[in-house]
């Protein structure tokens, strides 16, 4: 695809969220393109990761999402900013966060604003189903319009790494693993985080193609009785599908389960399926990850983490 040339030479774009997951993939893939001056944004500027982050290239300046000075400070000069939140570190707090990153955006004449929302779920829903981490990012993909910032929206799917952390498949008596949710036989879009920072920098990269668009970041889009098959194959073990019915999810004892429950059966009702994103992320970033690349990358981890779980 064709990149553009952007304004003034070398650019700086800050990178919020930047020691985190997917900040971490878009500050290593802005670093990459060697057309940017990398700003990355973090409350503690000595951690590791910050300095991992400094080493390979970038500036490192501290800056809270709960201080708008910071985020000005911060914003200095920038041609454009990469902005996520994340309800599950701060929940509901999460909006002021994300009011004052957007109104620090605004005051600063950001060029080109690159937000990581989601769709909301309630009025997916029609107001049945609230998903507060999807909504919440979704009314301030909102409020970002209604301020006529010149911005592009990245949806990201649901991780693979999800399986080495949240939702590992558990060993049960018959020596088979088991993973499940609410999505019952309908596709679920998946994709490595890691491919969240080509896909973002590709789109500051082309502004007149992704100015005042959202994009889709999926790597695969099967229903998930297929991604048991394949981890199966690839990892020599035998893992199944389960669909586990939205109210029995919902009442399990881990902080999130009713809204978990809620996202996955809202996307089992409303998101049949996301064929048209998956097409865009490949022709975007042709290097994305299918489910079976990424296992065969990480398969020493995945299985370590396997060989852990306990009987469920």
């Amino acid at each position: 695809m064709q990149q553009h040339q952007l304004p003034g030479g070398r650019p700086t774009i800050l990178v919020t969220g930047a020691t985190g997951a997917q900040g971490g993939s878009v500050a290593r893939a802005l670093l990459n393109t060697n057309r940017y001056t990398v700003r990355c944004l973090t409350r503690n500027v000595h951690s590791h990761k910050a300095l991992t982050l400094r080493l390979a290239g970038a500036e490192v300046v501290a800056g809270d999402l709960d201080d708008k000075d910071s985020l000005l400070a911060a914003m200095k000069d920038c041609y454009g900013v990469f902005g996520v939140t994340n309800f599950w570190e701060h929940f509901e707090k999460e909006f002021r966060q994300g009011q004052n990153l957007i109104e620090a955006v605004a005051a600063s004449g950001i060029r080109h604003f690159v937000f990581s929302g989601l769709p909301g779920y309630l009025e997916l829903t029609g107001g049945q189903l609230p998903v507060p981490h999807c909504d919440i990012k979704a009314a301030l993909e909102n409020y970002t319009r209604q301020l006529d910032i010149p911005a592009s929206f990245v949806h990201v799917a649901f991780y693979f790494e999800n399986f080495l952390s949240f939702f590992p498949p558990g060993k049960k008596d018959d020596g088979c693993f088991y993973f499940g949710f609410p999505q019952g036989d309908t596709r679920l879009a998946m994709t490595s985080v890691e491919d969240t920072g080509p896909i973002v920098a590709q789109v500051f990269s082309c502004p007149d193609i992704y100015l005042y668009r959202t994009v889709g970041v999926v790597g695969e889009d099967r229903p998930c009785r297929e991604y048991a098959a394949i981890m199966s194959r690839v990892l020599g073990v035998t893992v199944r599908y389960q669909h586990i019915q939205r109210d029995i999810y919902g009442g399990f004892d881990f902080p999130g389960a009713e809204e978990l429950a809620n996202m996955f059966e809202t996307q089992r009702l409303f998101i049949p399926q996301r064929s048209a994103d998956l097409m865009e992320s490949y022709c975007i970033h042709p290097g994305m990850q299918s489910l079976e690349s990424w296992l065969k990358k990480n398969k020493t981890q995945i299985l370590q983490v396997l060989n852990e779980k306990e009987y469920v």
